[in-house]
């Protein structure tokens, strides 16, 4: 007797509303990686770890125009990833979810596990390789 976590059979409706979560799921993970897709708001959320910060405070950080910033701010801020607090002229800007930093992290583990692959294929490259140190010899040369 097979042991299944899901029911054998699922009628039309719950198979139906199943694949509609499903769809809905796979649809925000792209928007939200969308969201992510661009350097300056990654570097926003990594120094929105230290606390929240205005549109200035970021636009002299990384050197880029308020207006960049502003216009950054407001994708992340559109996907709720940010969220602003008003404090009389200025706006501050933190994370609506501290777990981002734990993707982030994950995404700089994925970033170093790859740079000890490329070292190590380098690694190999250059030790099958003659030195520069050492000739070849005549029977060694190219032709």
């Amino acid at each position: 007797m097979r042991i299944s976590a899901r029911p054998k059979v699922l009628g039309r409706t719950a198979r139906n509303a199943e694949s509609g979560m499903r769809q809905q799921l796979s649809d925000f993970k792209a928007e939200f990686f969308k969201a992510l897709a661009h350097p300056l708001r990654i570097s926003i959320l990594d120094a929105l770890r230290e606390g929240e910060l205005t549109v200035n405070e970021i636009s002299q950080r990384f050197d880029v125009e308020q207006a960049n910033a502003s216009q950054q701010l407001a994708v992340l801020r559109n996907r709720n990833i940010v969220v602003t607090r008003k404090d009389g002229a200025n706006v501050y800007y933190s994370v609506s979810d501290k777990s981002i930093f734990k993707l982030l992290d994950a995404a700089k583990e994925i970033f170093n596990n790859h740079l000890v692959g490329v070292r190590s294929m380098l690694e190999e490259i250059h030790g099958s390789r003659p030195s520069k140190a050492r000739r070849r010899q005549p029977s060694q040369r190219v032709r």
